[in-house]
């Protein structure tokens, strides 16, 4: 069983993860359209050993005769130009995988161009343990709120002084709030990862 310290650092970890989906500005993005990312590294998989069946799992039913189409004919091609081949197959599945989540396809990112969190929460599972993800993540969500908080806080205590200073003050606040806030409306099911609605009224995320 997890020990209490174990716990609120995972509970923190889904925190941040949950309001890093909504203070990230412009569209949300993953990991799923990079070239060394799991949608990918199945993919290559499968034309190797010539078996789609590895990549299936990425979309949804309805897109599977497309995908098994495109595979085929990735496989005549792969005989006289297999970089080609390959590359025109993963756009195909990724564009594909990412409809099934309502996300759009901006086409295929280079390799490490993945979020360092994103390769810790893969490696996690990886190794069977979350404890580096986790303790990652609440360090993250901490810094967050704490800059936003301090901010809010020193200009607090000049608010009255002039107009100007109560402005500044506004300005920290409503910064420090919508990003607590945007947190607790995730965790409260008020919007999804492409959610745009919560993300044109979230701010910035907070970056190391």
């Amino acid at each position: 069983m997890k020990s209490i310290p174990h716990m609120a650092a995972i509970t923190a970890a889904i925190l941040l993860f949950i309001g890093s989906c909504l203070v990230a500005p412009g569209p949300v993005t993953a990991h799923c359209d990079t070239l060394d990312g799991p949608v990918i590294e199945d993919a290559r998989i499968a034309l190797e050993k010539g078996n789609v069946t590895p990549v299936l799992k990425w979309v949804k039913s309805d897109a599977e005769p497309e995908i098994r189409a495109a595979f085929d004919q990735a496989l005549i091609e792969r005989k006289s130009d297999q970089g080609t081949a390959d590359m025109k197959f993963f756009e195909i599945l990724v564009r594909l995988h990412r409809a099934g989540e309502g996300a759009p396809f901006s086409g295929l990112k280079p390799s490490g161009a993945t979020e360092p969190v994103i390769a810790k929460a893969d490696k996690a599972l990886e190794i069977g343990s979350d404890t580096d993800l986790t303790e990652t993540m609440s360090k993250h969500l901490t810094n967050g709120v704490n800059e936003r908080f301090e901010h809010a806080l020193q200009l607090r205590e000049h608010k009255d002084e002039s107009v100007e200073a109560g402005r500044r003050y506004v300005k920290a606040y409503v910064e420090y709030v919508h990003y607590v806030e945007g947190i607790h409306d995730r965790i409260a099911g008020k919007g999804g990862p492409h959610h745009e609605k919560a993300q044109e009224r979230a701010p910035e995320t907070h970056k190391e």
